[in-house]
């Protein structure tokens, strides 16, 4: 079972009319059998989708395996909450494993980073995907989940491994989440089956497709984005440019930590208050 954003639901590495991606391609190569695979991840979901919607679902099927990779979207919204991203997270991730299911995390790196922004637009954005890393990171050791560092790497940096739109990967890059999933998965005993080949069927976008979707599509996200985050991160740019100008950017960083101590606190707390 595949729950997520447009990562998992396959965005990048298209096949008929659709899209295949990372998740299908490690369920392919899980069991020598097959296995039954379902993936309910959709394109633009964030944490609070996947808690509401997908898992609900999820949980009826009662699955043996569950990914569950999102947070980015929640970082490219105005209302972004480090708090409020935690606790939905940890009521999905211990639903999943309360049905004994095997948990399958991974942290992702950050969108400002991907697209090329400038410096004082993307360290924000980093900032917040550092937030619910770590969060991710904490989280997943709290309920024993099978986690990948995903966030950095060869394979961010390599163009290669990216399609035209620059925010997910092209089938080269499922293909390599899906290949370091499997022997996640294999050391553990977990994958039987064999590990997806890392080389692509199709080749991969030219520099021409990239500005292309560049000026067409991805002109239509840039001004989605603005009317909802834009606004919001011009401020946080110019907040940026005055600390970095005082020489106290190390006081962001520390309100990022303390941000993810007192979510991860507020979660601890939550459960002795329920335990007692």
């Amino acid at each position: 079972m595949a729950l997520g954003d447009s990562l998992t639901e396959g965005v990048g590495d298209p096949v008929g009319d659709g899209w295949r991606g990372w998740a299908a391609l490690l369920a392919a190569g899980l069991r020598t059998g097959g296995v039954r695979f379902t993936n309910l991840a959709v394109s633009g979901a964030q944490t609070g989708d996947v808690l509401e919607r997908q898992l609900p679902a999820a949980l009826e099927l009662r699955p043996d395996l569950v990914s569950v990779v999102v947070g980015v979207n929640d970082t490219l919204r105005c209302t972004f909450d480090i708090r409020a991203v935690a606790d939905r997270l940890d009521q999905v991730y211990a639903a999943c494993a309360g049905q004994g299911a095997v948990l399958l995390t991974a942290c992702l790196p950050d969108p400002g980073t991907m697209l090329g922004l400038p410096g004082p637009l993307a360290r924000p954005l980093a900032r917040r995907q550092w937030a619910v890393n770590a969060v991710v990171h904490a989280l997943s050791e709290r309920y024993g989940a099978l986690h990948l560092h995903a966030c950095e790497g060869d394979w961010v940096t390599d163009r290669a491994m990216w399609s035209a739109d620059r925010l997910h990967p092209g089938e080269r890059g499922h293909r390599q989440l899906a290949l370091r999933f499997h022997t996640l998965l294999a050391e553990h005993g977990l994958a039987a089956g064999p590990a997806p080949p890392p080389e692509p069927g199709s080749p991969g976008p030219t520099r021409a497709a990239s500005w292309w979707w560049l000026a067409t599509a991805g002109t239509g996200w840039v001004a989605r984005r603005c009317t909802d985050l834009l606004p919001q991160l011009l401020t946080l740019a110019a907040d940026e440019l005055r600390h970095r100008a005082r020489g106290t950017s190390a006081r962001l960083d520390l309100r990022a930590s303390a941000a993810v101590s007192a979510a991860l606190a507020a979660l601890s707390a939550a459960e002795r208050t329920e335990v007692a």
